[in-house]
């Protein structure tokens, strides 16, 4: 990661270069994004399958933070879960889920398949989850 002269101005990483966490799925990077840059207003993640099938996230809801989620595939190719319902997923992708009590998940159809995903609660000042607080993994 990389930062301007003035730290303030901006902050530069690779996918690549990130660290991460074992996911939702054995094998599945979970790359703590609000961490890594110290984004303090919503947070975000990434997910990156190794293998085909594996969870990028898992099926849950987010009643309990109220957060809209608003998903991508970055690359590759997933499918989304949303309420039991499948959705085709190839890179490009978005899937906005604006209700918290709406269940959402996605698996990846191909390895290497890449998320991007970033959530908050309408209307309030962000908090992050207990596992979004941990220390970065090393």
């Amino acid at each position: 990661m990389t930062e301007s002269d003035s730290a303030a101005a901006y902050t530069v990483a690779h996918i690549d270069d990130m660290p991460f966490e074992e996911g939702s799925s054995p094998g599945t990077e979970w790359k703590p994004v609000r961490r890594i840059f110290g984004i303090g207003s919503f947070g975000t993640a990434l997910a990156r399958a190794t293998a085909a099938g594996d969870t990028l996230t898992h099926d849950h809801d987010e009643l309990t933070a109220r957060h809209e989620e608003l998903f991508l595939i970055v690359s590759g190719h997933a499918t989304y879960r949303v309420d039991g319902e499948e959705i085709d997923a190839p890179a490009g992708t978005f899937l906005y889920v604006p209700d918290p009590a709406t269940v959402r998940g996605a698996v990846a159809v191909d390895a290497g398949t890449t998320m991007f995903v970033v959530g908050a609660e309408p209307g309030a000042s962000f908090t992050p989850s207990d596992w979004d607080t941990a220390p970065l993994p090393e």
